[in-house]
């Protein structure tokens, strides 16, 4: 036999098509009583997606988008139309022998002789199974094969993939079953899915048909229920049956037995595998999801390539080469689409541990570019989540706006861009080439794919984000050589609301980088807690205790859902000694928290009543989310006569909309917190934005550009409740348009008004409308302008607590 093929999904069925096509004798084996088992177990009814559109299909069978059972039914007659050899209820057990003579041996007895072997196994065998109490319970399944069968049922699907956007959008196709259906995504965006799937899944929100949670994770399964770490804390909800799609992993045992190496340890990792898809194994071959390509179309077309490959023909270029070739072109050194993807792969430290099957399916996502020495990749405040990779030459930061001069070099291999990509924040500084350059760009959705499906790509961003953090925190000329112990000792930890980071008492080893989400700093008097400060994200916590040999004097807890970036104790005293200026600024930051301290301390006298403030301010700041924001509009009670020039003042400088609504909020004390954005330091808004709308600006307001499209997206992801969609009002004319062609509104009348009275009936396109600290407009925010007692702020949430305090002394 000169071809066994094991598995009959898309790869391993075309593979055996063009076998049986070139007539090399071949045999396709399948574990189950049908082909394409992959396709087979979707559920009943799906609609199969055909992408990459721009990727041409090389294969002797055909595949079009379409229903699951329809295309099962074509490749069941063609595979009986080509010949194609299947061997039916056959388990491949092991692999014995070598190159031109391999024995397969078969579960139950039996064995197939080949010369070559094609490894088409996939891995869907192989979930990711739930790793929180109550995993093994009965109600929880890892397939979904007809969502028809079920009815009445709270349903939650785990997953944020395809397969698990699929299986609840089965779910709650029909709203007669009356089953309530929740997904959850433990991040804020879908990044391993399709961008169809996900559309469909927010208009699938948007109905009510789906409950969507971002940020949300399984804490804890029970009977009948089911508990939920979410941004803010802990939550039950009723479920009766979780549908968990939470990835698969290939089976590692049973290939690595083969004799197959993988590129790393990792669960998630994939085989090495040559241009030929031939492993380290000689003669053993791997295709399809094993080898790193889910998507139906590669795995089509990687089946025929491996067969023309063992057939002889050694011109053949993948698929995609004429995408990559044009895509190259542009670009200095008239290299091949091989040699670019090796410079790439081999000189760009994310892309190390990638298969060149993985590069290349990255760089149909993404972007390269050439710059000369001096020109500006991106400037400072420009809007921007891209990533960017340098694969040939260097840049430099420019980090003081006002001197050009001060500049940070970021060498070749390395990475630019993470805060835009891990913030939406805009640009922090322009990044210019300090010689010819080459970059990789990728989009944000590559990249956060790339981050969420290569460890070895995440362990790289990551660490090199954690290196500049620490640079940026800590200062004092710190180069990267300095912090190097301290970035290789690291460890990125995530803590639910409420979690403990520090607790008062305990030893202290270790130091906390706030790196996403705030902290709240509490400590016990006479059996209460007390609050003392609030750390935002970019703070750091614990060092009193590492640097003078003390038990951590204060406990700290997350304010909202939160991470961490914990740094070894031992290395950053010894960074210390080596450094005094920081030295000198840690001291002086440790005194300023002692004074802290002796602050309660020194109110003992007054004990129930400042326990009481602090506890209250703590409470309120985690149950309104004020620990996440960047600047919140507070209006003392004491001082506010309502009058309302807020409101109108608001209304006035946006077109006749308010983007505030003083009466309504909440209220700590004599402090009101009215609806309005509090321009979150991570916003939810910006989640799932198909035009990329939202942006934040040079002081850090989080604003709504003119791109908008009014799905109302950011409306449903702000807890907060402060986006509203409404319609776009008529741009105010000339005076002379208005005085004599009558075109309104004119001087006096707010747009919003005179469209009520001559508009009425006509549909005006809507957009989503919401604060933006009046960016743009001289003298800062016009409700703080207008107010004329005095009674509107704005503060950071740091802020917040100074005016509450102040507030109670008084």
């Amino acid at each position: 036999m000169r071809l066994a093929i094991v598995g009959s999904g898309p790869a391993g069925l075309s593979a055996a098509g063009r076998a049986a096509q070139l007539g090399m004798s071949h045999v396709l084996i399948e574990k189950t009583a049908h082909l394409s088992d992959t396709i087979y177990k979707y559920q009943k009814g799906k609609h199969v997606m055909a992408t990459p559109a721009t990727l041409v299909l090389r294969s002797d069978l055909a595949f079009d988008a379409g229903k699951r059972e329809a295309i099962l039914g074509i490749w069941d007659d063609q595979a009986a139309g080509l010949a194609i050899h299947v061997r039916y209820n056959a388990e491949v057990t092991a692999i014995e022998g070598e190159e031109g003579a391999f024995t397969l041996k078969l579960k139950g007895g039996g064995t197939i002789v080949a010369e070559a072997v094609i490894l088409a196994i996939g891995t869907q065998g192989n979930p990711n199974r739930l790793r929180c109490p109550g995993a093994d319970m009965p109600h929880i399944q890892y397939q979904l094969d007809d969502p028809t069968e079920y009815i009445d049922e709270h349903i939650t699907v785990i997953g944020s993939g395809d397969a698990g956007i699929e299986n609840a959008l089965g779910l709650a196709a029909d709203p007669a079953q009356g089953n309530i259906v929740t997904i959850l995504n433990r991040s804020a965006d879908f990044a391993r899915a399709k961008k169809a799937n996900v559309e469909l899944l927010q208009e699938a929100g948007a109905a009510g048909r789906i409950i969507v949670r971002t940020e949300t994770s399984p804490a804890e399964v029970r009977a009948g229920e089911l508990v939920l770490d979410t941004r803010d804390g802990q939550e039950t909800i009723p479920c009766d049956r979780i549908i968990a799609r939470t990835g698969s992993a290939p089976p590692r045992a049973f290939v690595e037995a083969c004799g197959i190496a993988f590129t790393s340890p990792e669960r998630e990792a994939f085989p090495v595998l040559s241009p030929v898809f031939e492993t380290t194994r000689p003669g053993i071959h791997v295709i399809g999801a094993l080898a790193g390509y889910p998507l139906i179309k590669h795995c089509m077309n990687q089946g025929y390539d491996v067969v023309e490959f063992l057939n002889g023909n050694t011109t053949l270029k993948p698929a995609d080469e004429p995408i990559l070739a044009e895509k190259f072109a542009p670009l200095p050194g008239n290299r091949s689409v091989e040699e670019w993807l090796d410079l790439f792969g081999s000189r760009i430290e994310i892309f190390k541990e990638l298969s060149p099957l993985q590069l290349r399916e990255l760089m149909l996502d993404s972007r390269v570019k050439s710059f000369t020495k001096g020109q500006a990749v991106f400037e400072r405040n420009a809007p921007g989540s891209s990533l960017f990779a340098i694969a040939n030459g260097s840049v430099l930061v420019e980090v003081d706006k006002d001197d050009p001069g001060k500049v940070v070099p970021i060498a070749e291999g390395s990475i630019f861009g993470e805060v835009g990509l891990i913030s939406g924040r805009r640009r922090g500084a322009t990044i210019r080439a300090a010689e010819d350059l080459i970059v990789v760009e990728l989009s944000r959705t590559a990249a956060l794919k790339l981050i969420a499906t290569a460890p070895p790509a995440a362990r790289a961003v990551n660490r090199i984000a954690i290196e500049r953090q620490l640079l940026q925190i800590f200062g004092s000329g710190l180069t990267t050589e300095d912090v190097a112990e301290l970035v290789d000792g690291a460890t990125v930890e995530e803590k639910r609301a409420g979690a403990v980071v520090l607790k008062e008492g305990d030893e202290g080893n270790d130091i906390y980088i706030v790196r996403r989400g705030s902290m709240i700093v509490e400590r016990n008097i006479a059996g209460k807690e007390v609050f003392l400060s609030y750390l935002p994200a970019g703070s750091y916590v614990g060092e009193m205790a590492v640097i003078d040999g003390s038990r951590r004097s204060a406990t700290v807890r997350a304010a909202i859902r939160s991470e961490v970036i914990r740094l070894p104790g031992d290395a950053f005293v010894r960074l210390l000694d080596r450094k005094p200026e920081l030295k000198r600024k840690t001291l002086g930051a440790m005194e300023k928290r002692r004074e802290v301290n002796d602050f309660i301390e020194g109110r003992k006298e007054n004990f129930s009543s400042v326990v009481d403030m602090y506890s209250q301010t703590a409470q309120f700041l985690v149950d309104n989310g004020i620990g996440e924001a960047t600047d919140v509009l507070l209006i003392d009670e004491t001082l506010c006569v309502g009058c309302d020039n807020c409101e109108r003042a608001c209304a006035d400088s946006h077109d006749g909309l308010s983007r505030l609504d003083r009466e309504a909020g909440t209220t700590y004390a004599h402090l009101h917190v009215p609806t309005s954005c509090r321009h979150c330091e991570h916003p939810h808004c910006m989640a799932d934005c198909p035009p990329n709308a939202i942006r934040r600006g040079v002081d850090g307001e989080v604003f709504i550009d003119d791109t908008c499209i009014g799905c109302g997206n950011c409306q449903r992801n702000c807890p907060y409740g402060v986006i509203r969609m409404d319609s776009v009002p008529p741009k105010k004319p000339s005076l002379l348009s208005w005085l004599f062609l009558g075109k309104g509104p004119g001087p006096g009348e707010p747009p919003k008004l005179w469209r009520k009275k001559h508009a009425e009936g006509v549909e005006s396109p809507k957009r989503a409308i919401k604060c933006d600290m009046c960016a743009g407009i001289e003298g800062g925010p016009s409700c703080v302008r207008a107010c004329p007692t005095g009674a509107a702020i704005r503060v950071s949430p740091e802020g917040f607590l100074t005016v509450t305090r102040l507030g109670e002394d008084a």
